[in-house]
């Protein structure tokens, strides 16, 4: 996984878009990002991390054209939407490549990390994110989850500062 941060030209969001200034994993486990590289022949190893981390639950998902037909313009629409969760997002890439950006704070500046095959990314509860493919248009991921699987994006809004899990989260990434 590579990461840096966006450089916020209006254009195809499936684009690069790298400003050239690095973010180094201090910044990224700073913000309670956690990633990790686990070749995809030692997929056996994503037992030990979900064993470790309290993952109960998986699926798997594949976003292109075809797999999702008319709802693909709609679907890559709604995860480009900046949201947050009221739970961790777990992605292991099986095939193809992504990003997900996520929100600094407090510069509220955009991270755009760059996601291949064998990467695992964890994103805290409460950090506000999106996802969109990349120039590949092909992306296949195991989705991890504590309890049933379940994906519930809030939209960020007014209101969701207030949201306990969003509160939880800026306690958690607090400089003591």
């Amino acid at each position: 996984m590579r990461a840096f941060y966006f450089d916020n030209i209006p254009g195809d969001q499936r684009l690069l878009h790298d400003s050239g200034n690095p973010v180094s994993d201090e910044i990224l486990k700073s913000a309670g990002v956690l990633h990790w590289h686990i070749p995809t022949s030692q997929q056996y190893q994503i037992d030990a991390v979900a064993e470790k981390r309290n993952y109960k639950n998986r699926d798997t998902i594949t976003i292109t054209k075809q797999s999702l037909g008319d709802l693909y313009e709609a679907k890559l629409k709604n995860f480009y939407e900046e949201h947050m969760h009221e739970d961790e997002e777990i992605r292991y890439i099986l095939e193809g490549s992504g990003f997900f950006d996520v929100r600094e704070h407090p510069t509220d500046s955009w991270i755009r990390c760059h996601l291949n095959a064998g990467d695992l990314l964890v994103l805290p509860a409460g950090i506000y994110h999106r996802f969109t493919l990349d120039e590949n248009n092909m992306i296949k991921a195991m989705r991890l989850f504590k309890d049933e699987p379940k994906w519930t994006p809030i939209n960020r809004d007014s209101s969701t500062d207030a949201n306990p899990y969003r509160v939880d989260y800026l306690k958690s990434i607090a400089v003591n």
